[in-house]
């Protein structure tokens, strides 16, 4: 899969979160994500704690089947610190060295992370799709920031997520009896199109099947390298 470069990596703090700002204001929150989509991503990095060892992996799912079609990972050293906000430039290098390695562009991408779901409105999900220029949700296990009302314990339920007055995702349960995730449009998507496509993928578990997939990917690659 080609793509071409969006920035430098090279950046400090301020540099981050001012290219944040500047590139937040070209996401798209309309709906590009073709109906159906035939081929879903899930896409996830894993790494010891406290390591500079990064592994990445993209795991392409066929839709509505969710039966794995297509992989790639991709490992580097990572020097850039845990910064709260700034994920993307910690994780994402490593990631697009991974989706590199795919032979055909995904039509939707579902990341473990945040969209919109940020500060500056820009998590790792909508600064992956901008860079690739291609629809991503973000399916976060916690939430960055915002305010909420709980939804229901049953699967469908939700609740809107707003920060500073501005909806930034939805509250989604995903599975009856368990929390709830935080989801948000990356780019290219809608909020009601982004909860929907996050609710059909989750068919057994609170994870839809695209992350889940690319989260066991990773961590069998990390325990693959520790072992070697």
């Amino acid at each position: 899969m080609d793509f071409p470069e969006l920035h430098d990596w090279n950046l400090d703090y301020r540099e981050a979160v001012a290219l944040q700002r500047e590139l937040a204001r070209r996401v798209v929150l309309k709906d590009e994500v073709p109906q159906p989509p035939v081929r879903v991503a899930g896409v996830d990095v894993s790494y010891e704690k406290h390591g500079d060892q990064f592994f990445a992996a993209v795991v392409v799912l066929s839709w509505p089947e969710l039966q794995v079609i297509e992989t790639a990972s991709a490992s580097a050293r990572v020097d850039f610190p845990y910064i709260p906000g700034l994920l993307s430039f910690r994780e994402l290098p490593v990631l697009l060295q991974a989706f590199a390695g795919l032979q055909a562009a995904p039509d939707l991408i579902m990341v473990d992370g945040q969209g919109i779901a940020h500060p500056r409105r820009f998590g790792i999900a909508s600064h992956l799709g901008l860079w690739l220029d291609l629809p991503t949700i973000g399916c976060g296990k916690s939430r960055l920031c915002g305010e909420y009302g709980a939804p229901g314990a049953a699967k469908g339920d939700h609740a809107p997520l707003v920060h500073k007055d501005e909806r930034i995702g939805t509250v989604l349960t995903t599975r009856s009896g368990v929390s709830p995730l935080f989801v948000s449009p990356g780019h290219k998507v809608s909020f009601r199109r982004a909860a929907e496509l996050v609710l059909a993928a989750a068919v057994r578990y609170r994870l839809p099947e695209p992350t889940r997939q690319a989260h066991l990917y990773t961590n069998r690659l990390r325990l693959q390298a520790r072992s070697a």
